[in-house]
């Protein structure tokens, strides 16, 4: 079992940035893929971002160049840094541990941060 807790949500002006943070529980927080998803109010929930225990990294097209995630597992922890913030990044983040089917598939969730973007 693992458990997610996000953190560093917020209201920020367009152009501005954030980091998240999701804190997982557990001793095996290393071998899980880690992805950050997002959704928005009327929307699916979509990948914006994900991290395999090698720390290969694969975005969204609609964040490449904009948000970077990295992970510390000494730490347990998974980051998502959100520069050049637009309004359409606005959305509930969430971050999921990720097991491998033949794809990535979400195991665990964490509750969730809202960010806001908005002048």
């Amino acid at each position: 079992q693992v458990q997610l807790v996000e953190s560093g949500g917020g209201l920020v002006q367009p152009g501005g940035s954030l980091r998240l943070s999701c804190a997982a529980s557990g001793s095996i927080f290393s071998v899980y893929a880690m992805g950050w998803y997002r959704q928005a109010p009327g929307k699916e929930r979509e990948l914006v971002a994900r991290i395999t225990p090698a720390s290969t990294t694969n975005y969204a097209d609609s964040v490449k160049g904009r948000f970077a995630v990295s992970r510390d597992n000494a730490e347990n922890t998974v980051y998502l840094q959100m520069n050049s913030l637009k309004p359409e990044d606005t959305a509930v983040y969430f971050c999921a541990a990720l097991y491998y089917s033949g794809s990535y598939v979400p195991k665990y969730w964490g509750q969730g941060t809202q960010v806001t973007v908005s002048s």
